[in-house]
């Protein structure tokens, strides 16, 4: 598998994860460690990797789900928003927000799967 198959393949899981396999509970709760939500949504990106790649599971997949859960606890995003004093209401700060998740979930996505198929 090319590194480019591979990186398709995974954001293909991503997409399926974060956009058609997230409810309204995930969403709202997903942020607080503590919460079923966190983990359940970290679950599900596993399984869509296991979909995706079908039975031969790279071992990096156990490397994309926790930094995607640890991304979506949102510590680095809030502190990012609080230094370089973004504005955290209205609809444009929703937009932001939602695209510096998925920025940050898509350059992680990238690195590890680099780090992992170049040879």
């Amino acid at each position: 598998m090319t590194f480019a198959d591979a990186i398709i393949l995974a954001l293909l899981a991503h997409c399926l994860g974060d956009w058609l396999f997230q409810n309204a509970w995930i969403s709202d709760n997903k942020s607080n460690w503590k919460h079923p939500a966190s983990l359940l949504h970290a679950l599900i990106h596993g399984a869509c990797l296991l979909v995706v790649f079908g039975p031969i599971v790279p071992g990096w997949i156990f490397v994309i789900v926790p930094l995607h859960w640890l991304i979506d606890l949102r510590f680095a995003l809030v502190w990012w928003r609080k230094e370089f004093r973004m504005t955290t209401e209205g609809p444009v700060a929703l937009h932001v927000a939602i695209w510096q998740d998925q920025a940050c979930h898509f350059v992680s996505i990238v690195l590890v799967v680099w780090g992992f198929i170049r040879k």
